[in-house]
């Protein structure tokens, strides 16, 4: 069957006939995912076996499960909804046990308090036998959804197995006990938010952060619901829905854990602790914030648990990490890495720092805060209250005989003057800086004072960076790319590579359970290294500004991070859409 149809990619699209009759199919003609020839085929196909056109398309595999039941809401007037990216609600699935979902193929998500609506997602929504027997199951007013069977079937096995269903049921009946108190003391509400279902609520949504490995963690109040959000791979994705009732009891919990005081709810505060998964432990560091509905908590996750990445690890190779290595083992000078907030600079740092660390060197780093334990290093981190900042401690490393020194960030001109004479005093110095390319980091030190001829003396090197997520191995596909994207490539890398467009096959992630239907899974570092050689520090003396100083470390042989990232792309890495979206200036 799938052989007879042509290729949507290779037939040629005819204008669409006019009546293509009330199915399916006839509506993907129409909005082209689909073709006349296709069409055609397809109906020749249906009158021969007997069966309806839609679902000898079904069968075919032609078109995407979702493009097919997106089309079938149309057709029969019901909203699509696609429940793998779903936030869920545990108070939803509370209403319709595991074994009923399975039986009838559908799904809860959603529930509205105050008009009594039960959202449900289902394979065949025209299936009203189905929705009348959940409406007096559940008395709630049932709003039907078109999903896809395969995603129903899935997220059944996931949510039911989330562990909240039976916990916010009862928390939510402990709730609407105490609804009658008016006034409690402090005690008796810790007393209620260490108890069972709250506890376990927090636990959970936890254990999925530490198995998703996410970076954060967000729970914000809003009007109608506590939304859970996680940084997965750098972008947030919502995969929780908590009802209103249980927010200030869940948000006291994380508190008290933080050792926050749970009474404050007016000024923003800070605290930590540890959480331990299997084998697996991470400290947790926590941060509120008084916004309208509420308090917004977020939770950042460090890993405590598995060594640092080495640098091929982290992404990097040929030319630059041979010239990272070169400038790193010179005994005295600065190495600066550059990059916006969370392009894991601070990784980078000490991947370098554990490739450096033996018993015959003595590493003292400076940082805000202390994020990863370097073992055999001297670590401190900075506490302005007292009086111990970037400046005041890094005068102090100074008469502690150190011979590598990290200075967490160059914020201002104190910092910049102490870091070049650190350097010029024989010691080793590495930090970061809040710019957008490595060519950029000179002028920028510049303006904070810097002289001139003591950056052109001291600087060994600077690295520019980003994190890009990497391709989803478990749902990999292999495409040919358009001729636009294949001249995008050629003019971005120049003469770095040649490229032949009918060589040229580029991969994407179709989107799985594994990656959670996004197509990416893990990331990697895109990099680019500025050796300073002799003909920059003459740029510096004269104040050159960064396109100036970046033609002229192109021309020695830098590559930069977009073109490390196109090269990536070719390598079946990351895709072209993700490099932009990270390195396009």
């Amino acid at each position: 069957m799938d052989e007879q149809l042509p290729n949507n990619n290779s037939a040629t699209t005819t204008s669409a006939p006019l009546n293509v009759g009330n199915n399916i199919t006839g509506i993907l003609l129409q909005e082209k995912k689909i073709i006349l020839d296709q069409y055609n085929l397809l109906k020749s196909d249906s009158l021969n076996k007997g069966e309806p056109i839609d679902k000898v398309l079904l069968d075919s595999k032609l078109v995407k499960e979702d493009d097919y039941y997106e089309a079938r809401a149309k057709l029969i007037g019901i909203p699509f909804v696609s429940v793998a990216t779903l936030p869920f609600s545990p108070e939803a699935l509370s209403f319709v046990p595991k074994g009923v979902a399975e039986k009838y193929k559908v799904i809860p998500f959603s529930f509205d308090k105050e008009r009594n609506i039960l959202s449900l997602a289902m394979s065949d929504p025209l299936d009203l036998e189905t929705v009348n027997f959940v409406k007096q199951k559940t008395n709630a007013n049932i709003a039907s959804f078109q999903g896809i069977p395969g995603e129903i079937k899935n997220a059944i096995q996931n949510q039911y197995t989330f562990g909240l269903v039976g916990e916010v049921k009862a928390a939510l009946k402990e709730t609407e006990e105490m609804t009658g108190v008016k006034t409690f003391d402090k005690e008796s509400l810790s007393q209620v938010i260490k108890e069972a279902p709250i506890a376990k609520i927090v636990s959970t949504i936890l254990e999925y952060a530490v198995k998703s490995k996410a970076s954060d963690v967000h729970l914000e109040p809003q009007e109608d619901r506590v939304r859970v959000r996680y940084r997965i791979d750098g972008i947030l994705y919502e995969r929780l829905s908590l009802p209103l009732p249980v927010k200030d009891a869940v948000i006291s919990r994380i508190k008290i854990l933080s050792d926050m005081k749970i009474d404050e709810h007016r000024i923003p505060q800070d605290g930590r602790f540890n959480f331990k998964f299997g084998d697996e432990e991470v400290d947790l560091r926590v941060s509120s914030l008084p916004v309208i509905f509420g308090e917004k908590i977020v939770m950042r996750l460090l890993k405590k648990s598995g060594g640092v990445p080495t640098l091929p690890e982290l992404g990097l190779g040929g030319t630059a990490l041979k010239n990272l290595e070169v400038s790193i083992l010179r005994p005295h000078g600065i190495i600066i890495v550059c990059g916006p907030t969370g392009s894991g600079k601070t990784t980078t740092l000490y991947s370098v720092l554990s490739k450096l660390n033996t018993t015959r060197v003595n590493i003292l780093t400076l940082e805000d805060p202390v994020e990863y334990q370097i073992h055999g290093s001297n670590q401190v981190q900075i506490n302005p209250d007292v009086g111990l900042t970037f400046a005041t401690g890094l005068r102090s490393f100074l008469r502690q005989d150190p011979n590598i020194i990290l200075v967490g960030e160059i914020r201002d001109k104190e910092t910049t003057e102490l870091a070049i004479q650190a350097s010029l005093t024989g010691h080793l110095v590495f930090s970061t800086l809040h710019t957008s390319s490595a060519s950029g980091a000179l002028p920028r030190l510049l303006d904070m004072g810097a002289e001139n001829f003591l950056l052109a003396s001291t600087m060994n090197a600077i690295l520019g960076q980003r994190i890009a997520r990497k391709i989803c191995t478990h749902c990999k596909k292999q495409y040919k790319p358009a001729k636009e994207l294949v001249g995008e490539l050629g003019k971005v890398l120049g003469n770095l590579i040649t490229i032949k467009n009918e060589e040229i096959l580029l991969y994407k992630g179709e989107g799985c359970d594994y990656c959670g239907h996004s197509g990416y899974s893990g990331r990697v570092g895109i990099f680019e290294v500025l050796p300073v050689t002799q003909t920059l520090a003459g740029l510096i003396l004269t104040k050159s500004d960064a396109s100036t100083i970046e033609k002229q470390a192109k021309a020695e042989g830098m590559i930069t991070m977009k073109q490390d990232g196109y090269l990536k792309v070719l390598g079946g890495i990351s895709t072209i859409d993700e490099i932009l979206r990270v390195a396009q200036e």
